[in-house]
């Protein structure tokens, strides 16, 4: 099969952990060791990531710099994009067969500039702050906050993905056996003008939305989205909560989730099952090949 797995934020950094590159590459080793496994299957796989955290910690240490002067949200992204990319490139060069080659392309995706997300932002990115050091950067930086939890964080406005310029390219890498990583965040967040140039824009697409798009594009036989959460569960944080084995999405979509957690990868699921009648699985990175084979996690089709 053709899988493109979306590795989230937290499947490549623990919650409350230490931002350091350190702790990301002891994660992306956890994080291949799987994906080398559903190689190994004979699965053919395109990976995508996460970069909330990694995004978020940049604009920080911009804005620490000279606020002024601080990159914008698309240029951050590019960087932890090859970031990310990175470390999980050469990790994979080193557990793979020699001559197996492995490809990180930096990921253009057009949305489009009127999107109402614009005026509302909602994407969480960067390290949890107390309420007064939230509403402290705020005042600082311009920034919009919201809470998480007990906590506060930045949030940025997340578009709708619509079109991704790079499918040729990446078309051509899979035809010669090329594993790629791609999509890294999200994409790169670009709109297209009135004269058929296009430029970045301040946002962050959502990682699973993206991937979503890129499986149906690519015609993909399933998505996988790999968390911290074994699976989707119904009533959850309640005494009867359950755990979501297998559904369809026309009976998962009746169901509430939260916002800026399971709730996008729902979304999503539903949106490339029902696109292409593939499959789509939700669970932890460590029984990622049971996913695939129905036996953890949560699987839609």
């Amino acid at each position: 099969m053709l899988i493109v797995i979306a590795l989230g934020g937290n499947a490549l950094l623990k919650r409350g952990e230490p931002l350091t590159i350190v702790n990301q590459r002891v994660n992306t080793k956890v994080a291949i060791k799987s994906i080398a496994e559903i190689i190994t299957a004979g699965h053919k796989v395109i990976i995508t990531h996460g970069n909330g955290p990694q995004v978020g910690l940049l604009a920080l240490q911009g804005a620490s710099y000279k606020p002024d002067e601080a990159y914008p949200l698309d240029v951050l992204g590019a960087e932890t994009e090859g970031m990310i990319g990175y470390l999980i490139e050469q990790e994979l060069e080193n557990v793979l067969p020699v001559g197996q080659q492995v490809a990180m392309l930096l990921t253009q995706i057009e949305v489009d500039s009127k999107d109402p997300a614009f005026d509302n932002p909602s994407k969480p990115v960067g390290p949890i702050y107390s309420k007064e050091e939230a509403e402290s950067l705020a005042s600082k930086c311009g920034w919009t906050v919201a809470a998480d939890g007990e906590n506060y964080r930045r949030v940025v406005p997340s578009p709708e993905p619509l079109v991704i310029p790079d499918i040729p390219v990446i078309e051509l890498l899979l035809k010669n056996n090329i594993i790629v990583i791609c999509a890294g965040g999200g994409g790169i967040p670009i709109v297209r003008q009135s004269d058929g140039l296009t430029v970045g824009v301040e946002a962050v697409i959502d990682k699973d939305k993206a991937s979503a798009l890129l499986a149906k594009k690519l015609g993909a036989d399933m998505l996988l989205m790999l968390t911290d959460v074994d699976a989707v569960y119904k009533d959850w944080g309640t005494p009867k909560q359950k755990a979501i084995r297998e559904i369809t999405p026309t009976q998962i979509s009746k169901m509430t989730f939260a916002n800026g957690s399971m709730k996008p990868k729902v979304e999503a699921a539903c949106d490339f099952v029902n696109s292409v009648s593939g499959k789509a699985g939700i669970g932890t990175l460590q029984v990622a090949l049971r996913i695939i084979e129905g036996t953890a996690g949560t699987l839609i089709s």
